[in-house]
């Protein structure tokens, strides 16, 4: 497998949502039992969460027509780790492939663990923390060190730790803001949000609560992202997004419009309180290739 597919499972569907943010860095090294590498430079881990005994809200409250509206509390998912069997797909003006098995193994607000196979065989593993993407191509047996300053600066956007882990698990990739407001429009109690140069709509869904849909608007661009959650099943106490459906479509440096479209689906979600383990170790016979 390529470095730019393996790159782009990562990189490539966080093209807005970190459009705004600056990526975080440290220049500390610090030990983490999870990851079994002597490559990662991290910053401190985050410290484990402890699972709620109830979903974790964020609310806000808005007049409307002369109407007082409900409290609107977005039911997000806690966790302390995870597991997922999921298919990626992708599709762009260079790349098209389909249903590529990937095993996803997160620790909350630390690392996401990724492992690619084809034909029954792995064919790459890739660990990302809060300050570094590191991938190995074990077809070609070489392996790629990206930190997240490189990668902003290749795909001409900021990449985020915390953006990427919330497309994963359905969560609101931005907190409430005070002056974020809510509109009821059909089903959907929607929650905008000015972040920077983006204009967000994030849909949530009056029957469970959930966020639905989310539109990020580039302004003046008018570059747009778009991430819809679908299938959502019961996993422990929470409701989570077993599809996700993400289309990109982005004006080029040659003023050229780009559509990009990403799709994960989720076979098998696990949220449990012990570590699935993080196994990542580069061979020294592998090359590195940057």
């Amino acid at each position: 497998m390529s470095s730019k597919i393996t790159v782009g499972l990562v990189a490539m569907s966080l093209i807005w949502f970190t459009a705004c943010h600056k990526p975080r860095s440290s220049k500390s090294v610090s030990k983490n039992p999870d990851i079994d590498t002597t490559l990662i430079t991290r910053s401190p881990e985050a410290k484990d969460s402890i699972v709620k005994d109830t979903t974790a809200a964020s609310a806000a409250v808005v007049p409307e027509a002369g109407e007082a509206m409900p409290v609107v509390k977005v039911n997000e998912v806690d966790f302390q780790y995870l597991t997922a069997k999921s298919k990626f797909s992708f599709k762009s003006a260079k790349q098209d492939f389909d249903n590529t098995n990937v095993n996803i193994r997160m620790k909350k607000d630390s690392i996401i663990w990724l492992s690619v196979t084809g034909v029954g065989l792995e064919v790459a593993r890739g660990i990302i923390t809060r300050d570094s993407i590191v991938f190995m191509d074990k077809i070609h047996r070489d392996y790629f060190v990206f930190n997240y300053e490189q990668l902003s600066k290749q795909y001409n956007f900021d990449l985020n730790f915390d953006l990427l882990q919330s497309v994963i698990i359905g969560n609101m990739p931005f907190e409430m803001q005070e002056d974020g407001r809510f509109v009821k429009e059909n089903d959907f109690y929607i929650l905008k949000q000015a972040v920077d140069r983006l204009e967000v709509d994030n849909y949530i869904a009056e029957k469970n609560q959930k966020l639905s849909r989310l539109k990020a608007t580039e302004v003046p661009t008018q570059n747009t992202f778009t991430l819809d959650y679908e299938d959502f099943r019961q996993v422990g106490q929470f409701l989570f997004p077993f599809t996700s459906l993400i289309n990109l479509n982005v004006l080029s440096k040659e003023q050229q419009k780009r559509e990009t479209t990403m799709r994960l689906k989720h076979s098998k979600v696990e949220l449990v309180n012990q570590s699935p383990g993080f196994p990542f170790n580069v061979p020294s016979s592998y090359k590195r290739k940057r």
